[in-house]
């Protein structure tokens, strides 16, 4: 239960109990499995694109071609190397949600995508470090505007039964990436030259070709149909991808008109300044400050310095061999896609604020048992204290998955009604860069000054996060996303909404087929 504003209220799940009743699975339904699978390269492949990233900027740190050119880029100047792509991704936020309404979902990752090329191309040909540290802003300039309008994309497109699956294999799939980029890089660490870390910033281009291939075959949102004046679009995708199941016209039916009726509502309320609704009232206040929180959790859960500086972490427990460190890496990152997937399946049938909780205090053991290990290592100099560091980073994997991996497009992507769907996963980005600047900028300074004790600190930032998911976090399990849309606004305006509903509902019988535009009922 929430202790911020009012309790969240919930309408009748009449379109999520038909969808739960279809028994009929997705691979039994052609138009269904076609769009599933030209979802993968064209939007479960973005996070490709940061995982591997991450993954080969951890992993360049113990290639000897990369540390030379660079001049032994150590503390504040490899945190700078890490943190200016989040410092692009910063300078892109406020533009998202306006791009994000004149291009739509599709050709806005289709705009990200070109920009990620373009950093990629000029990563890979850098003759200095200014020129590296310029295609890393240009990288992180391109990413927020794939991420956000591919996973709204995935939430939007999916029908109501896997909707929750598929935007949890969309965080999941960062481990694609990243495995790649581990693979590449333990594969050229030994070349002498320059190409040992050119190559997998080349490749690093690879899953955005992807994306501007595919993204051309892939429907729009009908959602940004719908906003668009372009209801008989928006009806005809509908039809073809969510009409096999049982009761299957029915459930298209009622769908269009709680999509109507919703971002009906919403305009009525919007302010003319894009921004403007972050502050409008307080259930939208409450959207975004959970946003806000979501973000920068999802990056000060310790995971920052196993994605950008395992090999440190290693070295503190005194393995340093270059050939060692990058198996452990490569080794790791395999292990985290292989939990990732399943739990990606499992954790969306279990209620959100259980799986979130499950996280948090999981972390937090790992990260003490972690922290003792270290220290004994440090104190006593015993090398036997190596081995529960290294279960432990393993470990840590599926415990951050449960929640802050596995559900935190799911859980954004039904905090927000669609208008502000887009603002509202910018803010979750925009705290996410801040937290991952100040972890890859930080991170590395405070590692060398204070060593293991730096991971006291962590201990205790996640037990905050434990009061603060069991405090403030609503439920959002087992309802769509139009069903949730206005659930902080109150009975009113909900009432509101299924009154107008019932008059699409009685419109479209007379009709037999919607008329173009977004048709707005009086209440």
């Amino acid at each position: 239960m929430a202790i911020i504003g009012t309790k969240e209220h919930h309408v009748d799940p009449r379109l999520a109990n038909i969808a739960r009743e279809d028994t009929r699975r997705w691979y039994q339904k052609p138009n269904l499995r076609a769009l599933y699978l030209i979802l993968i390269p064209s939007a479960l492949g973005v996070e490709w694109t940061s995982g591997f990233d991450s993954s080969m900027m951890n992993s360049l740190q113990a290639v000897k071609a990369w540390v030379d050119y660079f001049d032994n880029p150590t503390e504040g100047r490899l945190g700078l190397l890490n943190a200016m792509y989040s410092l692009g991704a910063l300078m892109a936020i406020p533009f998202i949600p306006s791009v994000s309404q004149y291009l739509g979902r599709r050709w806005s990752i289709m705009f990200g995508s070109l920009i990620l090329c373009l950093g990629a191309g000029l990563q890979a040909g850098a003759r200095n470090s200014d020129m590296f540290l310029a295609s890393r802003w240009v990288l992180g300039f391109g990413i927020p505007f794939a991420i956000v309008n591919a996973s709204s994309l995935v939430g939007e497109l999916s029908y109501e039964k896997e909707r929750p699956t598929m935007t949890s294999l969309f965080s999941s799939s960062w481990h694609v990436g990243a495995i790649v980029a581990a693979g590449v890089t333990y594969g050229t660490f030994q070349m002498s030259s320059t190409w040992a870390w050119r190559l997998p910033s080349l490749l690093q281009l690879v899953p955005s070709l992807c994306q501007i291939c595919f993204i051309p075959f892939c429907p729009e949102s009908p959602r940004y149909l719908i906003s668009a004046d372009r209801a008989d679009e928006a009806y005809a995708i509908l039809q073809k991808y969510h009409s096999e199941g049982d009761n299957g016209e029915e459930f298209v039916r009622l769908e269009f008109a709680q999509i109507q009726s919703t971002i009906a509502q919403e305009q009525d309320t919007a302010k003319a300044f894009v921004w403007a609704d972050v502050f409008r009232d307080p259930p939208m206040r409450r959207r975004f400050l959970l946003a806000g929180i979501f973000g920068i959790f999802t990056q000060w859960s310790g995971n920052g310095l196993l994605s950008f500086y395992r090999c440190k972490i290693l070295n503190l427990v005194g393995i340093t061999e270059n050939r060692t460190v990058q198996q452990v890496i490569l080794s790791n990152t395999c292990w985290g896609l292989i939990n990732a997937v399943p739990i990606a399946i499992i954790a969306p049938r279990f209620p959100r604020r259980v799986m979130f909780l499950t996280c948090t205090i999981g972390t937090a053991i790992v990260y003490t048992v972690w922290t003792i290990a270290s220290a004994r290592f440090v104190i006593e100099s015993s090398s036997a204290a190596a081995i529960p560091v290294l279960v432990f980073i393993f470990v840590y994997s599926p415990f951050y998955n449960i929640g802050w991996n596995s559900l935190q497009y799911t859980y954004m992507v039904e905090l927000f009604p669609y208008q502000q769907r887009a603002k509202g996963l910018s803010v979750e980005q925009l705290t996410t860069r801040f937290a991952v600047f100040f972890n890859t900028y930080v991170n590395p300074i405070a590692m060398d000054r204070i060593g293991w004790k730096y991971y006291v600190v962590y201990c205790v930032w996640i037990l905050v996060e434990v009061a603060v998911v069991y405090l403030m976090f609503p439920e959002t399990h087992n309802r769509t996303l139009e069903e949730l849309s206005f659930m902080f606004e109150g009975k009113d305006v909900q009432d509101k909404v299924q009154s107008n509903i019932d008059k699409q509902l009685e419109l479209q019988q007379v009709d037999q087929r919607p008329t173009s535009g977004t048709k707005k009922a009086e209440a």
